[in-house]
């Protein structure tokens, strides 16, 4: 028997409630940050939105939609504040698919101390309780290396000294449509194409899968490994081929982020995407205050809803999707 909105709505209700209980029972404190923003993530893959604000006394201002509630978290850190969540909304323009929509729901968490093993176990621990007793497989769980994953998926030995040759011989293998307008010797797309296309839909099918050591390229902003210079403290979690969760052992050193943020910049304007404002709030107290030592991750709660409901679309399983919004 189909399941009407309202019955629908009320199983999202106690979704929530659970999730939030997770973390009161672990004495880890729900914030509230801004959703609007002076600054933005430059990131390359991100696309904030941006509206026009009439401020008393300043008149016009531009102001961000946050992408995720990274930056201010990290300044509560700075500030002090100890483990903490959110859960609420953030926006992605650009991004609308049966697993994605332009504004959805977040949860993101912070852990004081822990290395990034004990973050990916915490991790795991919430998904199998969320999704027990639902028809999605999560007791079994297979943790891999960002080189085993290629290798065991894709059939690359070493994907860190393979070619771009290599790359495209396997996406044909697995008769991939043809791609066009990448160059050829552009290994970094290549080798994306091949995780996205051939790798991930194979990830997490009888349980939950979790790739870490991500090449040091990928590491955005989390800390390069000292034994492993190659890789990222960096994870992802995937169940049924679709990516729940991305953690890193933070970033914390306030000249690193500077030279990310201004790479990440350099590469949009590269690639003729609009410059952002750098968050030069969160910039000055990582510097004059400092991060502490922490793991942090962030999870997309529509979709991890969606698996629990066996929902397809996780337009289903909210409100409104944004073409009803």
């Amino acid at each position: 028997m189909l399941m009407t909105k309202f019955e629908r709505l009320k199983k999202r209700s106690q979704f929530l409630h659970d999730l939030r209980a997770f973390f009161y029972e672990r004495a880890v404190i729900e914030v509230d940050t801004p959703i609007l923003s002076q600054a933005a993530t430059p990131d390359l893959h991100l696309r904030s939105l941006r509206t026009t604000l009439q401020i008393p006394g300043e008149g016009l201002k531009d102001y961000y939609l946050h992408t995720s509630p990274e930056y201010p978290m990290k300044r509560l850190l700075c500030d002090g504040v100890e483990d903490c969540f959110y859960l609420g909304k953030v926006f992605r323009d650009s991004d609308l698919s049966p697993r994605h929509q332009i504004e959805f729901s977040m949860l993101e968490w912070y852990r004081l101390g822990f290395d990034l093993q004990q973050l990916i176990d915490e991790v795991v621990a919430l998904i199998q309780a969320r999704l027990s007793g639902s028809e999605t497989l999560c007791d079994d769980v297979e943790q891999l290396t960002y080189r085993e994953t290629f290798t065991k998926y894709a059939q690359i030995d070493d994907i860190f000294s393979a070619t771009a040759a290599n790359c495209r011989e396997v996406l044909l293998i697995h008769k991939v449509p043809e791609i066009v307008g990448v160059e050829l010797d552009d290994k970094v797309l290549w080798e994306q194409l091949v995780l996205t296309e051939v790798i991930e839909p194979q990830l997490g099918k009888s349980g939950i899968c979790v790739i870490n050591d991500f090449p040091a390229r990928d590491a955005a902003l989390a800390r390069v490994s000292t034994d492993n210079p190659q890789c990222a403290q960096r994870f992802e979690v995937f169940v049924k081929g679709m990516e729940l969760a991305n953690g890193y052992y933070e970033l914390a050193d306030a000249n690193e982020y500077r030279q990310r943020f201004e790479a990440s910049l350099a590469m949009r304007k590269e690639q003729g995407l609009p410059p952002v404002v750098l968050d030069e709030n969160l910039l000055a107290d990582l510097e004059q205050k400092g991060l502490p030592d922490c793991s942090g991750v962030a999870l997309g709660v529509d979709r991890l809803f969606a698996l629990q409901q066996g929902l397809e679309d996780i337009s289903e399983g909210i409100a409104f999707g944004i073409k009803d919004a």
